[in-house]
């Protein structure tokens, strides 16, 4: 099975680095020195990591072939993919494959359907299960433990608890400011 592990940013210095998005919660594994990854689009690769280290918070690596700033600035936006056992699991009995969760069935903890999770958005601070509904519409789930309680794989369900507003604009809650006026007037 293949799965998107990163995605190339912008090039870094004149060495030939590019930064990367990592959408892999192991990137010491797949994305290490002599790792060969499939691209999207086929056409960029394969692409064979040469090199790779953290500067600033950021994950820079550096490709065979690709020598100088003007060669990895090609590589932008390009997806980088690799391929996985779809029977491998994580380490962490608590961390999911985005394989496993795509097209569980969503419901609440008192049992009312919600939809399918259709995609997972790995944001910087946290990621989003992407819900969508009956109706066609989508909901964005934080995918943290405190809204998410429970992942059955076997039943192919994932429970949520979801605060009020999540689902129903309507019963969101308003934040108020020191004195009691709502943030955003005028």
């Amino acid at each position: 099975m293949q799965l998107v592990v990163a995605r190339i940013g912008r090039a870094h210095g004149i060495k030939g680095e590019v930064t990367v998005e990592v959408r892999t919660d192991e990137p010491e594994l797949r994305l290490a020195p002599g790792a060969v990854l499939a691209t999207e689009p086929a056409s960029a690769g394969p692409l064979t990591i040469e090199t790779g280290r953290v500067h600033s918070g950021r994950l820079l690596l550096r490709f065979a072939g690709f020598a100088d700033r003007t060669a990895a600035e090609s590589l932008r936006g390009t997806l980088l993919i690799a391929e996985v056992d779809p029977e491998d699991t994580p380490e962490d009995p608590d961390e999911y494959y985005d394989h496993q969760l795509i097209d569980l069935d969503v419901v609440t903890v008192d049992g009312t359907e919600v939809g399918r999770i259709s995609e997972i958005s790995h944001l910087p601070y946290q990621d989003l299960l992407i819900v969508r509904r009956s109706d066609g519409s989508e909901v964005m789930v934080p995918f943290v433990s405190e809204v998410v309680p429970e992942i059955d794989l076997e039943a192919q369900r994932a429970v949520i608890d979801p605060p009020p507003g999540l689902l129903d604009e309507t019963e969101a809650e308003v934040a108020r400011g020191e004195g009691g006026a709502e943030r955003g007037g005028a």
